[in-house]
Parts: structure tokens; sequence; C-alpha cells
């Protein structure tokens, strides 16, 4: 068995409805400033980032609504648990999530919050647009076609 390409990530949460709400036009994986009982609680696995969304402010990119529950151990230095995020971005990627939300109907939408293969806590984040009734149902149709294409390839083998 060839080993696989893709990179070994502790994937801590997953903004699935993303993809059913929004076409998903580009992403990026940025950084995230936490704090130390934050990542305490992303290493047991706790976090939500569903309803949150990023934008850029000032020059500066930042994670909003995002929930990560309070670490029990840390007794004094605890922290917020929806406080605004910064996230860490080059400039060109911040100057290029600037002009995509600056379209009609796009907006920064985080994908993914994981560590990557060095232990460090990275976020999928994606220039999305918004879809409208009709496209989820097309893309409900075209989802549920493959699956039925691929039972029937199983079945006649």
């Amino acid at each position: 068995m060839a080993p696989s390409k893709e990179p070994k990530r502790k994937i801590v949460a997953e903004n699935r409805k993303a993809r059913h709400n929004y076409f998903i036009e580009a992403e990026v994986e940025v950084g995230i400033m936490l704090e130390g009982s934050e990542v305490k609680a992303l290493r047991e696995g706790h976090a939500q980032i569903a309803e949150s969304y990023a934008n850029v402010e000032s020059g500066e990119l930042w994670l909003i609504n995002s929930y990560i529950p309070s670490y029990d151990k840390a007794r004094t230095f605890g922290h917020d648990e929806r406080r605004r995020r910064k996230l860490l971005a080059h400039r060109k990627e911040i100057a290029k999530f600037w002009q995509g939300i600056g379209r009609e109907g796009a907006t920064l939408v985080p994908l993914k919050l994981y560590f990557n293969e060095k232990g460090v806590a990275k976020l999928s984040l994606g220039i999305a647009k918004g879809k409208k009734m009709s496209d989820k149902r097309e893309t409900e149709k075209k989802r549920d076609w493959a699956r039925d294409k691929a039972r029937l390839l199983r079945e006649r083998g």
C-alpha cells in the first residue's frame, strides 16, 4: 500500500455546513493566535466553528464568534470562550481576502480547525459565496446521483 500524500492532521473542529451553504471559491491555511488554556482545550478536541466567520479589520484578520470551551484544569488563567481571535496570514493573503469579500455576497468562512504535523494549530479558511436554495437542491441532486451510480456499478460488478 502506497503512503498517502495527505499530511497528517488532527482535526479538532469542522464546519460541515459551509460546503452546503456556500460555494467555496478559494481555500487558504492560516495560523491562529491562542492562549495556553485554549490550546489545551483544543487538544482535548473541544471547539465549534460552525457559526463563526472571519473579517478583515484595519489590515488584520480576525476570527469572530468561534467557541473554544474553558479548560477545566486552568485555574486562574482561563480564557473567554467566544473572544475574537487574531488570524495569522501574510499581508498579500490578507489583501486577497479583502478583495474577495469586497465582491457582492462573498464572505470568509472557517472550514476546519486542526493541528498540523508539527503540532501547530491552523485554520483552513475559505472565500465563499452564498448559495441560493435552488443551488443547494442542484448540489443535492448531483450528490444523490453519484451515490446511486456508485451503488449500481458495485452491484453489477
